[in-house]
């Protein structure tokens, strides 16, 4: 059984805690929180089917950890990729996860950056570190410490104290001039999105 990171979940929590789910989504969540994985599933799974993103991402994770039911690949790409469609930034980031280490998918890191990419520019802040270390490294991506720094700066300032840190090591290798462009590019990016926030 594949376990994913400690913090997706917790930010998954936080999600929950300060979103509007409906109420069966809560109840399974709830569920899904206490390890009870079948009551999850009789939960999310109408849901789901009925086109419901926070149910479809929720059958992905089921199905990805092969928690309350058999982990089946395919399914889980299946209900992150409705989710996806539907603008769920952790589904899309549950899809770049799977790319990098080839679950259910040919191992691809381009396939993992431009997942990435997508839940980076959703707002999630996991995705957007992320991004930032493979344009540290050029992994998966040109390296370009300028897209680094704007995307651990873009978490910062989502409240990702991870991204604190990495921002700040990778500044040590910059010139001012590269680190007020990445911070302008950073300002853009926030701006862009909490307009996009309130329509």
């Amino acid at each position: 059984m594949r376990h994913y990171l400690l913090e997706t979940l917790a930010l998954f929590l936080l999600l929950a805690a300060n979103s509007g789910f409906t109420a069966d989504y809560a109840k399974g969540f709830d569920a899904y929180s206490e390890g009870n994985y079948a009551t999850a599933l009789s939960e999310w799974q109408p849901l789901a089917e009925k086109g419901d993103r926070d149910g479809q991402f929720g059958l992905g994770l089921l199905y990805a950890n092969g928690w309350g039911v058999e982990l089946n690949d395919d399914e889980a790409l299946k209900w992150y990729g409705l989710a996806v469609e539907q603008g769920h930034a952790e589904a899309a980031y549950q899809l770049a996860v799977m790319c990098a280490n080839g679950w259910g998918v040919p191992q691809s890191d381009d396939e993992a950056f431009r997942w990435y990419s997508i839940a980076a520019e959703g707002g999630f802040t996991t995705a957007q570190i992320s991004l930032g270390k493979m344009y540290a490294i050029g992994f998966g991506a040109p390296q370009d410490n300028i897209q680094a720094h704007k995307w651990y700066n873009v978490a910062a300032m989502l409240d990702d104290y991870n991204a604190e840190f990495e921002r700040d090591e990778l500044a040590r290798m910059m010139s001012p001039e590269e680190i007020a462009k990445a911070e302008e590019l950073a300002a853009e990016w926030l701006a862009s999105f909490e307009a996009a926030q309130q329509q």
